[in-house]
């Protein structure tokens, strides 16, 4: 007969041994399920919260051309990182940061009644992208900056300088949506206060 010790029906007292390694692949299976997982190349989404801001914008009767923004930032891949913990959680993407701000510009531009086109501009729109981040803490802190040039069709710069923008909300730690809304927001700021310029509506063509 066998020296077994049954505990109860079905039941078997379990080694030492085997009592740790229990307690070891519990411990692994508590770190896998607490660690998120990392924001890595991520799809860009537009997700504005905020509107125009446009004051008494002349609006110009000229055509705008914009041509296809460029992405001058060092890493590109790079929009955002978590710093709540001792290693930051980074957010990257593997799409054109420099075509989705220049796409979403051209559409706000339309929104605040100015005439865009893809070809033949009265003026064209040249546009560098040299920040599109943000820095997660306790709030999620987003800043775009995008350098730009307006020409017109003679090929004579009418206005060069730098757009800025810049966002903040509270949302649950390390969301993707969170991050998508202050990168939207920063977006419609910066061209906010880029329409509000009188330089810049000058060099559109604006009376």
């Amino acid at each position: 007969m066998g020296t077994g010790c049954r505990t109860g029906a079905g039941s078997v007292r379990p080694t030492r041994r085997g009592a740790r390694v229990l307690s070891a692949a519990l411990v692994v299976t508590g770190l896998a399920v607490a660690a998120p997982k990392l924001l890595e190349h991520v799809p860009l989404q537009w997700r504005a919260t905020s509107e125009l801001r446009l004051g008494a914008v002349q609006m110009a009767a000229t055509p705008i051309q914009f041509e296809m923004f460029q992405d001058k930032r060092p890493q590109p891949d790079r929009i955002g990182e978590n710093l709540e913990d001792d290693k930051p959680k980074p957010v990257t993407t593997a799409d054109d940061v420099g075509a989705f701000v220049g796409t979403h510009m051209r559409e706000l531009f339309r929104q605040a009644g100015l005439n865009t086109v893809d070809s033949n501009g009265g003026v064209i729109i040249r546009g560098e992208v040299t920040q599109f981040f943000v820095r997660e803490t306790s709030t999620y802190h987003a800043e775009v900056a995008v350098h730009l040039s307006v020409v017109g069709a003679d090929g004579a710069k009418r206005w060069s300088g730098t757009a800025t923008g810049d966002a903040a909300r509270f949302g649950r730690s390390y969301k993707l949506e969170n991050y998508y809304e202050v990168l939207s927001d920063a977006v419609v700021n910066a061209t906010s206060s880029m329409l509000q310029s009188a330089e810049f509506q000058r060099a559109l063509g604006a009376p």
